[in-house]
């Protein structure tokens, strides 16, 4: 095999285990290994104590419907980012309980925010937001560059959906890496939400 056709297997094999691991899915374990300060729990929510937390990167940038957003604006608030994609499945079984909670937790000191990624133009997302009553802004991000903005070994968003609970202080408390429910997705905000 010519050097030219190692390169560009292996090339493929990289690729390939990218796709995987940013592929839409249902569930998955956490990452990092070694000294992390999370748990997860039988439930599949990854938690970090407070204290041991991790800052959330710079999550800002234009909105699917082209305004610009910057989560840091949300400080003092606790921010329930939801990465989504409407070409993915698990997705659209989430979107109604996204929907029903940010509604009901509407004024109670929660924001949720949406992260677009992987639709190539904002109108199918827009066009899954109205159709799942979607109320909350989203970012867009077609290329995934904001996932990679959060540090390896930390609660970071390997699949897609993946939710994350940021603290009122901007630094990640709890991550889902599975399509959850009204019930899962209340019990991954109320702790964090009764923090002083």
């Amino acid at each position: 095999m010519s050097t030219r056709s190692r390169a560009a297997l292996l090339g493929a094999v990289a690729a390939a285990a990218a796709l995987t691991l940013s592929a839409c899915g249902n569930g998955g374990t956490s990452g990092g290994g070694g000294n992390t300060n999370f748990v997860t729990g039988d439930n599949g929510i990854s938690t970090a104590p407070q204290g041991k937390r991790a800052t959330a990167p710079d999550l800002s940038g234009k909105t699917i419907d082209g305004k610009s957003l910057d989560v840091a604006d949300y400080k003092g608030k606790v921010v329930v980012i939801n990465v989504w994609g409407s070409w993915c499945g698990p997705c659209r079984e989430e979107a109604q309980y996204f929907s029903k909670v940010s509604q009901a937790y509407e004024g109670k000191g929660v924001q949720f925010v949406g992260i677009n990624t992987r639709d190539t133009s904002t109108t199918p997302a827009v066009a899954f937001e109205k159709e799942h009553g979607i109320s909350y802004p989203s970012l867009y991000d077609p290329t995934g560059r904001l996932m990679l903005r959060f540090k390896r070994g930390t609660l970071n968003p390997q699949l897609i959906p993946s939710t994350l609970i940021i603290d009122k202080h901007g630094k990640v408390a709890a991550r889902a890496l599975e399509a959850l429910d009204d019930t899962s997705l209340v019990k991954m905000l109320k702790p964090v939400l009764a923090e002083k």
